[in-house]
């Protein structure tokens, strides 16, 4: 099993991945861990990979064109792209000549603040794959088209805040690879480890989302895009871009509210709501129902 990271610190995970299980498992050949310095795939001398918000607000974002240039090198292809091929029974290609895995054993995960739980039963999905991608948030969090445009999911590892993704990326590592036969020796101790908490208690938290982690009220935060204003063929959206601010806080408001609703509605029991907020909540369900 191949794991890779994206990182704009390659570095912090020296100590974690040089030592203990994770170093015995890479040493018997039984998985691989690829660390990827974003920067490498930035254009300008100063490597810039984060820029400001559309729409205005605190802190930077990191940007969709370098993330993208990353992922392609690992030739993980646009989910769209994904989608249109037929899976076939031998490896893809990648741009180098190098094997890469089909595009359904591998998943591509942002950690990130406002994604799903990372449970033990996550841990064991993943443990089946061939290859697992993970994007280390930073700052502000990242361009929201990278998500949209390439990632399988969103994971979070706990319900605090982090400087950034890459202490999540390795509780990820560390937890799937447990679950891979021959890792642990004695097949049976991963499958009958006591981890505490029930998997549905094991939460999730990762890119540092600064000050207010979920948002106002409790909430999970709102997509934040930067420049370009077009990238992939996803515009950002258009009321951040308009300089009505009291738009945008609406805007912003609800998009808090959907992600919540999807990624993490038990939340929502004890999030401070107004009236507005639950009528709004109340058009978003009839709107997936």
């Amino acid at each position: 099993m191949r794991f890779h990271i994206v990182t704009i610190f390659p570095g912090l995970f020296a100590g974690i991945f040089e030592n203990g299980i994770v170093q015995r498992a890479q040493a018997k050949g039984l998985i691989q861990v690829g660390l990827h310095d974003l920067r490498e795939f930035t254009h300008d001398r100063h490597r810039t990979v984060d820029d400001r918000p559309f729409g205005g607000g605190e802190g930077m974002v990191l940007k969709a064109q370098p993330l993208a240039e990353a992922l392609e090198a690992l030739g993980v292809r646009a989910k769209a792209e994904r989608a249109m091929s037929i899976p076939t029974l031998t490896q893809e290609t990648r741009k180098d000549g190098a094997p890469s895995h089909l595009a359904g054993q591998t998943r591509v995960i942002l950690l990130s603040a406002q994604g799903r739980r990372f449970t033990q039963a996550v841990a064991r999905e993943l443990a089946t794959l061939d290859r697992v991608v993970l994007i280390c948030g930073r700052y502000e969090g990242v361009d929201e088209r990278i998500s949209q445009l390439y990632c399988d999911m969103e994971l979070s590892i706990g319900d605090y805040v982090l400087s950034g993704g890459e202490l999540a990326a390795a509780v990820v590592v560390d937890a799937a690879m447990r679950l891979i036969p021959g890792v642990l020796g004695n097949e049976a101790s991963g499958e009958f480890e006591s981890f505490g908490v029930a998997d549905a208690e094991i939460t999730s938290d990762t890119e540092g989302v600064p000050r207010s982690q979920h948002g106002a009220g409790g909430l999970l935060d709102y997509p934040h895009y930067t420049r370009p204003a077009e990238f992939g063929g996803v515009r950002v959206p258009e009321v951040l871009m308009n300089g009505d601010h009291l738009e945008i806080r609406k805007w912003r408001r609800e998009q808090q509210l959907r992600k919540t609703l999807a990624n993490r509605p038990d939340l929502l029991e004890g999030a401070a709501l107004s009236a507005e907020d639950r009528r709004l909540l109340d058009s978003i369900r009839r709107e997936r129902a």
